[in-house]
């Protein structure tokens, strides 16, 4: 359920003992200029976000350079790029940069589809100290088969994933069913933060740090910061309905309605 990435060069995958996760992968690049880094995806369409720095993809059919104009996820929105299952990737850096290789099961075919800051959606989630910016990258503006990901940061001091939701059930039009990733970052790096993933069966609370992942199978998952730092996690979602649907519990849900 939970691990930490420590930041090796070339190709780093953070889940590979996370066993509670069935359909979602994630693997880290960090390169050096000029420094390349290759992979085949064969069963499972990747979404490579660049988390820092600039770099150059390439597919058998398409060249996408100079990609990535930020410093790190909290200097703006990312740059992105969608690759469907069966696709050959060439990575090579331009600067110093971190990608993160966001994996799913699947079979659909395709293009690959960049996705540059500007067709970022931002939304303003939430009020006072629950108040958080979250970034939607990959919605169902692509043309993917399971996989959503995107991007949240709390505010200094400040709650997200508030009120408490989960998305473990299928039951529409209430609830979607969908297993989430988490991967956090944190400014000032040396600062914390505090995630719960409770349910009726389970309860348990981590201390987040900087390059933690939190894998989310089941629960609701509710993330704190301290004062004076901010938090920031790449979340991935994953399902058999691609539908973002989440199911707030009852026990807080009155908070969001307060005035």
């Amino acid at each position: 359920m939970y691990a930490h990435y420590c930041e090796k060069p070339a190709y780093t995958s953070v889940t590979k003992n996370l066993k509670s996760l069935k359909l979602i992968e994630l693997g880290i690049v960090r390169l050096k200029k000029n420094a390349v880094f290759k992979e085949e995806i064969k069963d499972k369409e990747a979404v490579l976000v660049i988390l820092g720095g600039r770099c150059g993809i390439k597919t058998k059919d398409d060249s996408f350079p100079h990609l990535g104009k930020r410093k790190d996820p909290f200097k703006g929105k990312a740059t992105a790029l969608y690759l469907p299952p069966g696709t050959s990737y060439e990575l090579k850096a331009e600067s110093v940069c971190e990608v993160a290789v966001c994996k799913v099961k699947a079979k659909k075919k395709g293009r690959p589809v960049l996705i540059i800051p500007q067709q970022v959606k931002l939304r303003r989630v939430g009020k006072n100290n629950f108040r958080r910016d979250v970034y939607d990258i990959v919605d169902t503006r692509i043309k993917a088969e399971h996989i959503l990901v995107g991007e949240t940061i709390n505010k200094k001091g400040n709650w997200s994933s508030y009120p408490p939701h989960k998305h473990d059930t299928d039951n529409l039009p209430d609830e979607s069913k969908l297993e989430e990733l988490y991967f956090f970052k944190l400014e000032p790096k040396n600062g914390f933060g505090v995630m719960r993933v409770y349910n009726k069966k389970d309860d348990k609370i981590f201390t987040i740090k900087n390059n933690d992942v939190v894998a989310i199978s089941c629960g609701y998952h509710p993330v704190a910061v301290i004062p004076g730092y901010r938090i920031y996690y790449l979340w991935i979602l994953a399902g058999k309905k691609r539908i973002l649907r989440p199911n707030d519990d009852p026990e807080y849900r009155w908070v969001a309605k307060e005035k």
